[in-house]
């Protein structure tokens, strides 16, 4: 069983600024919730949940599905950066063939009207 705190300890308070959004108040007990952990953990009076949290986060296997799922956060912005390209050249390639079409005395019907 971990030691108990002595009352007269206090874990160190970190001054933040005033939350303007969800996100921010999100991250900011986030913030929290980890000083406190890491105060347990030094005081040596932390849960059992709190120490499993902590050495799973350490696994290999852990290690191993964080570098997975960023390999996949990139090869997912690849995607979409050639997705954009693509769109990009099929708009450069339509202007292109217009020109020419336009250089060698071909009109469109549209403009015609």
């Amino acid at each position: 069983m971990g030691r108990k705190k002595q009352p007269d300890q206090e874990p160190s308070k970190v001054s933040l600024p005033p939350v303007l959004t969800e996100d921010a108040l999100e991250n900011e007990m986030i913030s929290k919730a980890m000083l406190l952990a890491y105060q347990q953990l030094c005081d040596g009076t932390a849960s059992s949940q709190v120490i499993t949290h902590f050495l799973k986060l350490g696994s290999t296997k852990e290690r191993v599905e964080r570098e997975i799922l960023e390999n996949q956060k990139d090869l997912l912005k690849a995607k979409t950066e050639a997705i954009n390209d693509a769109k990009v050249s099929e708009a450069l390639y339509r202007e292109a063939i217009d020109a020419f079409r336009t250089y060698s005395g071909q009109v469109d019907d549209d403009e015609n009207l």
